[in-house]
This record gives C-alpha cells, sequence and structure tokens, in this order.
C-alpha cells in the first residue's frame, strides 16, 4: 500500500525485512524442534541464532540465478552460516510450511493492531454517544424530516456496528492464526509433527488440522469478508458525517487546521474530505475481499495461482483498514457538534415533524384510522404548501391539538442509553 494510506506500526510487519525475520524465526525454532528430537546437532541451531537476517537485496541477487524466493532466501541466509550449520536449516520441510506458517504469525500480529484500532473507534463511538445523549436532533428517512432522535443515539448505531466487526474479526483472527510444517502434500512424510506443534506453539498459532502442503485459503477470505464488513461500518459512519456537513444542514463539522484549504478556486469550501476518504477505502475493501475468495480453489492438493494475489491484498487490506479505523476514530473524537443548528433544522418543517403524534392522539381518542390518517395528511399537505405551521394547518382542517416538543418523542429513549452503557469496552 501506498505511504499515504498506512500507519507505521502496520507497515512495518509487511516489509520484505519484515518477512525475512519471520522466516528466520520459523527456520531457528524448526530447528530447535529437531533437536528435541535429536535429529540436529545443538551446536548448528547455535550458529543459527547468530547468524544474520538475510536482506532483501541479497535475496534478490540470488533470486536473480534461482527464480525461487525461499530457494534464494535460503541460500542468502545458509551463506553466513558454517556448513557444519547450513546442511541441516529447512530439514525435511517444503517451501510453504515456511512461508505459510510466517504469514500466519504475520496475519495474526496484523489483525491484531486492526482490532485495537477498532476498539478505540468502538470506544470514542461509545463516549461521544453518551456525550450527546440528549442532544436532539431530526431523525431523517429516505433523506426527509422524520421525528426527532438525537445526536447520540445516531453515535450508539455506529457503537453497536463497530462491536459486532469486532467480534467478526477476532473470529477471523484466530482462523488465520495457523501453520503448518507438514511436508510436500501434507502427509509429514520427512518431519515429525512434532516440530509443528513445537514451532506453532511458540509462535502462538493453531495447527491445519489437514493441510495439504498449504493453510487453507478460505481462512484468508474470512479475515477479508471480516474486513470488508468492518470497512463497511466505518463507511457507514463517514457516510453520515458527510451529509450533516451539507451546507443546508451543517449539524457537524470535522476538526479544521489552519492549513486547511479546502477548494483551489474557491476559498470558502469547507469540504468533509476525510469523511469521503473514508467512503472511498471501503470500495478497495470491498474489491480485496472479493479477490479473497478467488484464492481459494487451488488446483489438487496446491497451485501457485494465489500467491501473486495475496502478496498485494493481504498486507494492503489490512494496511488500509488500520488507516480508515485509526481516522475514523480520529474523525469522531475531534468532530464539532452544533447542537443550535440542530436545533433551528428541528424546526425546518414548521412542526410536521409531529404528524404521528397527532395520529397517535386522535386514534387513541376513537377516530377510525383512514379518516384520521387523511385528515392530518391533508394538513402537512397545507404546511407545504401555503407555508403555515403545522398546528394552524391543523386547526384549518378540524384537528385541535396543542403544541409539542421533541422530548414528546424520547420518553423510553433512554433504553438504548442503558444498553451502551453495558457495552463491553476493549483496550486499545
Amino acid at each position: 500500500m501506498i505511504a499515504r494510506y498506512t500507519r507505521p506500526e502496520m507497515g512495518a510487519l509487511w516489509t520484505d525485512q519484515a518477512r525475512y525475520e519471520t522466516w528466520v524465526r520459523v527456520e531457528i525454532l524448526a530447528s530447535q524442534a529437531q533437536v528435541r528430537l535429536g535429529r540436529v546437532p545443538e551446536e548448528a541451531v547455535e550458529q543459527m541464532l547468530r547468524a544474520k537476517v538475510p536482506t532483501p537485496e541479497r535475496v534478490a541477487e540470488f533470486e536473480r540465478s534461482r527464480d525461487h524466493e525461499v530457494l534464494s532466501f535460503l541460500a542468502a541466509y545458509c551463506e553466513d552460516l558454517p556448513e557444519s550449520a547450513a546442511q541441516w536449516v529447512h530439514l525435511g520441510m517444503t517451501s510453504y510450511d515456511l512461508v505459510d506458517t510466517a504469514l500466519g504469525h504475520t496475519l495474526a500480529r496484523a489483525t491484531d493492531l486492526l482490532l485495537r484500532a477498532a476498539g478505540r473507534l468502538r470506544r470514542v463511538l461509545r463516549e461521544r454517544a453518551l456525550e450527546h445523549w440528549d442532544t436532539v436532533c431530526v431523525g431523517r428517512t429516505h433523506g426527509v424530516h422524520a421525528e426527532p432522535t438525537t445526536f447520540g443515539q445516531k453515535l450508539a448505531v455506529f457503537a453497536f456496528a463497530v462491536d459486532r466487526s469486532v467480534a467478526r474479526l477476532s473470529a477471523a483472527r484466530e482462523a488465520v492464526a495457523v501453520g503448518t510444517i507438514s511436508g510436500s502434500v501434507g502427509t509429514y512424510a520427512l518431519i515429525d509433527p512434532y516440530v509443528e506443534r513445537y514451532v506453532c506453539e511458540q509462535l502462538g498459532l493453531g495447527v491445519e488440522p489437514a493441510p495439504s502442503q498449504v493453510v487453507h485459503r478460505d481462512r484468508h477470505a474470512q479475515l477479508l469478508q471480516a474486513v470488508a464488513s468492518l470497512g463497511a461500518c466505518v463507511e457507514h459512519i463517514a457516510l453520515e458525517l458527510r451529509l450533516l456537513q451539507r451546507t443546508e444542514v451543517r449539524e457537524v463539522e470535522e476538526r479544521r487546521t489552519e492549513a486547511y484549504q479546502g477548494s483551489s478556486a474557491m476559498p470558502h469550501k469547507r469540504n468533509p474530505t476525510t469523511s469521503e476518504r473514508l467512503c472511498g477505502l471501503a470500495r478497495l475493501l470491498r474489491g480485496y475481499a472479493a479477490t479473497a475468495l478467488e484464492d481459494v480453489a487451488l488446483w489438487h492438493e496446491r497451485d501457485l495461482a494465489h500467491q501473486s494475489v495475496e502478496r498485494v491484498i493481504l498486507p494492503d487490506s489490512l494496511t488500509v483498514s488500520h488507516f480508515q479505523v485509526t481516522s475514523a476514530a480520529d474523525l469522531v473524537e475531534t468532530l464539532t457538534v452544533f447542537p443550535e443548528r440542530m436545533r433551528e433544522n428541528l424546526g425546518a418543517t414548521r412542526g410536521l415533524l409531529w404528524s404521528s403524534a397527532v395520529l397517535a392522539s386522535l386514534l387513541e381518542n376513537g377516530m377510525e384510522r383512514e379518516q384520521a390518517y387523511r385528515g392530518v395528511q391533508a394538513a402537512a399537505n397545507l404546511t407545504l404548501t401555503e407555508g403555515i405551521d403545522f398546528e394552524s394547518a391543523l386547526f384549518k382542517s378540524g384537528i385541535e391539538f396543542g403544541p409539542l416538543t421533541p422530548e414528546h418523542f424520547l420518553g423510553n429513549h433512554d433504553v438504548i442509553r442503558t444498553r451502551l452503557e453495558n457495552l463491553r469496552d476493549l483496550e486499545d
């Protein structure tokens, strides 16, 4: 992923150097297990522990004559070892024993970073929802004014959505945090299953129960579906905040720095660029998720069609998601809210927000439903066409009804607040 959408802590996990460091760790752990089995001399492992991790540049030099990254890595690593130690490196293993076990470890670490970021977003949404629990605003359905709600409840909707995403992501983390060291077609023909158990245990990984040389790619697809789902939740938040920043609405505004410039031609512009960026990144995540499904089916025990794809989609999807979620938390945490403007917008339809309450009152007083509905609708049409307030329009339609306040609609509202207060926390 380009640097613009990469946070340093996530980007560091996906460098070539980081990959080779993890490969070295897997090779050493495998050799340590072989020592315990009496197949590798302990002195060889001591030499391996002192050897340098090969640089990407050195591996690339070897790859020009080998056209195989793992063999090139092994050659670069072993050139810093005496032959008496080098001969024991990678004993009984095939390339993807190394690649997939290391990848499972990296995916687990990357997902942990994303889970922490998502936990922070959930916490920020919860805190700001409680802060604005009584900040009354217009609820809109189909983009049209409906009934009063509160800005706190809007944010509570998102807090629970992110909470569900955290649960999905946690399950996906468990699915991808696996390894396999089982040999060429996954039968453990040349390697004791103890090596696999030892390596995976040391790395905090589960074991692929029925390997076919590789870790099965439905696991990766599950992760990227969870990532895309989280991205869609962030998009939902960002889209709502974009809509609320429109000039004719202006109920919230993104944080602006002194350096902010919204348009090269129109100095007055204050565009919702952060929210727009978050919506755009969600499109990438959905694309990566769809591509991951294409990687599930491989020829027989394995082929290599998935490799070129996942080299792109795995680091990119996790990096983009981490950037998106972190940016969303920053956006919500620093968001400026305009309660006065929300109150103004409540009156924009001259009282039409109260139509459902008027209808309910007429029905409770015994009026036939069709008559009551048509009467209230006629009054609403008068307000829309003649510009008179709704109370006056009701009177002209033969319906007397006293003034209403937004709080009339929020009598049971705190049941949601209680649920929100009970939303479990996740440590940052």
